[in-house]
């Protein structure tokens, strides 16, 4: 049996949600649980009871893999200290949208690698 991997992801540019959302499905073809969660906004999340916040991010699931497509600064916090964090981790780049997308790791295949890691560190 496999436990859940929740995969937080900000909700704020381009089309990467097809990425996010291939990437679930791969893993829920292998019988993994995942959950994709939307986080246009950490304020606005803050500011929910506690209660909302746990039944988005359970406490209990510690296997984590946050996804922004900018800087990865303060999504630790809701990747959790063992999650991982696909992101820019340089200051910026320029070149067609494709080659920055397969650059800085927003592909099907690079979160399905980190939700894997996160499952194997179980």
């Amino acid at each position: 049996m496999h436990l859940p991997v929740n995969l937080p992801v900000s909700a704020n540019v381009s089309g990467f949600s097809r990425e996010r959302i291939a990437a679930y499905e791969a893993l829920k073809a292998e019988g993994i649980p995942a959950r994709v969660v939307s986080m246009p906004s950490w304020e606005l999340f803050e500011q929910q009871d506690e209660d909302y916040r746990e039944s988005v991010l359970p406490p209990d699931i510690l296997r984590r893999v946050a996804v922004e497509e900018g800087s990865v600064i303060g999504w630790d916090r809701y990747a959790g200290s063992s999650g991982a964090v696909i992101g820019m981790h340089t200051f910026g780049s320029s070149a067609p949208i494709g080659d920055l997308l397969k650059k800085f790791g927003f592909t099907r295949d690079k979160v399905l690698t980190a939700a894997k890691a996160q499952i194997a560190k179980s």
